[in-house]
């Protein structure tokens, strides 16, 4: 039996699983070297060089990689995540400065969508305090976010149904209307998106006990963009954006035009970063020029976003759309703009197909683990 899942194991080690495991083995080295020579460089410019070999490497690691799930998702772990928290890192912020981490939560926090508990309740408590309210929660003390750790299992289980449901309507494109089919992307997108991440959290969280937050909030039940954006969709991501791009475009910008309307800025800037981001990870998943389309899509909503909050300042708030009729005018805008500008550029590199390709791959191997574990435990039978 041990020899037949060597084998089986081998043959699908070949490339692409080979260079995954090469990969993640220089990331915790180099991420090992971060948390120890952090203890000996002063932070400010001088942490900074000593990092930057690192976030140099977590930029090239990715190039290395040719497939949708395992590079896609490698190169938004190293080349966004990483790369941003280390940069904090480096002037002593961000959940990686703190000094009672081990080195196992360190490449945890580092690399993964995750945060502790304690860093979501500090800065939560930070954000009371600008604003002069009473903290209705202690430091360390999990606010009611991050109670809801991971959705329950059902909730998954249910999505990973529908993206089976996907694949088999796939088959049927011929006889299904084109923006159908983008709808169903749309929701395959998110699903995946969702499941990947909950995976890599929920490993994070039995392997160091870290607490987690959900990384999506069910964005289809949102009803406005700054909603949509800021609480629902790809949570870690603004999070990681208001502390490197955020705060300090919103510190500038307060001494220029300030207070009221120094958010304005702020938010193009996030939205300007991100999009810079997402074409970079386009760039690892199609090895292609950037079209422009991804930068198009992320300052439209940025635009969009700042008019949004601009109108509610100017109007202090007062009034509304009611959400029955808010969220289909939100999901509906980022659906269409997203048909307009995403995915016409998603789908240039053959991403479906490709995705397509990369599931039956996987079942293939899962099935011929399944077949060598059975057909030794059979042997182990008839010889007992």
């Amino acid at each position: 039996m041990t020899l037949q899942i060597i084998k089986v194991i081998e043959h699908w080690a070949e490339g692409e699983i080979t260079n995954f495991i090469k990969v993640w083995a220089l990331v915790f080295a180099s991420l090992s070297y971060s948390f120890f020579a952090a203890k000996h460089v002063p932070i400010g410019l001088s942490r900074f060089l000593a990092l930057l070999p690192v976030v140099i490497l977590n930029l090239s690691l990715p190039l290395t990689l040719h497939t949708m799930h395992l590079g896609g998702s490698t190169a938004f772990f190293l080349a966004w995540l990483a790369n941003f928290k280390l940069l904090m890192f480096a002037f002593g912020k961000g959940p990686l400065s703190d000094p009672s981490v081990s080195l196992p939560r360190f490449a945890a926090l580092a690399c993964l969508p995750i945060k502790s508990a304690a860093s979501i309740a500090d800065e939560k408590l930070a954000r009371l305090k600008k604003t002069d309210e009473a903290p209705p929660i202690k430091p360390h003390a999990a606010s009611k976010t991050s109670k809801k750790g991971l959705k329950s299992m059902w909730n998954y289980v249910a999505k990973g149904l529908l993206i089976c449901l996907f694949l088999k309507l796939y088959d049927y494109t011929d006889r299904i209307h084109p923006k159908l089919t983008w709808v169903l992307y749309s929701f395959h997108i998110y699903f995946g998106l969702e499941i990947i991440l909950a995976i890599f959290g929920g490993l994070a969280k039995a392997a160091v006990g870290i607490e987690l937050e959900p990384q999506f909030d069910e964005p289809y039940l949102s009803g406005s963009l700054q909603e949509f954006w800021g609480r629902r969709w790809n949570i870690m991501v603004t999070r990681i954006l208001r502390p490197t791009v955020y705060e300090p475009v919103l510190y500038f910008s307060t001494v220029i035009m300030g207070r009221k309307w120094a958010p304005l800025p702020a938010v193009i800037g996030s939205f300007l970063v991100s999009a810079l981001m997402h074409e970079l990870i386009f760039f690892y998943l199609g090895r292609r020029r950037p079209s422009g389309e991804i930068t198009m899509f992320f300052m439209l909503h940025g635009v969009c976003l700042a008019i949004e909050v601009a109108i509610k300042k100017a109007i202090n708030g007062r009034w509304g759309l009611p959400r029955l009729i808010a969220a289909p005018l939100t999901v509906g805008f980022v659906m269409v703009t997203a048909f307009w500008l995403f995915f016409p550029e998603f789908l240039r590199f053959n991403s479906i197909s490709r995705a397509l390709d990369e599931y039956a791959a996987m079942g293939a191997f899962v099935k011929d683990v399944s077949e060598a574990l059975a057909f030794g435990s059979f042997n182990n039978v008839t010889v007992a």
